[in-house]
């Protein structure tokens, strides 16, 4: 659904990661516990949400590492196409010429 509206993937786990993380925090907030306990349930929390969007940031930059690297082959597989067919062009020009009368 989300890519028929043209919004990346990413994009929609990301905003659905940080709804997760403002509502789970304002519930922890809102929870009837004692200072020292509500401390720690959001100490223990913000651990676990750094975790895990480091997690998610690695994640996501060895996802765009292959597609660079992937990029960057397909590039180099074009340009030894396109510089042998370029040299194919001058090998038949050449040929040509030697085939046409001095004028």
């Amino acid at each position: 659904m989300s890519e028929e509206k043209g919004i990346p993937e990413g994009t929609v786990v990301m905003s659905f990661m940080a709804g997760a993380a403002i509502g789970a925090g304002l519930a922890l907030l809102l929870a009837p516990k004692r200072g020292f306990e509500m401390r720690e349930s959001i100490c223990d929390f913000t651990e676990n949400t750094v975790d895990r969007i480091k997690g998610y940031t690695k994640e996501a930059q060895e996802k765009i590492k292959t597609i660079i690297d992937d990029g960057k082959e397909k590039i180099s597989e074009k340009k030894a196409i396109l510089t042998s067919a370029i040299e194919a062009g001058r090998e038949a020009m050449q040929k040509d010429k030697e085939h046409l009368p001095s004028l």
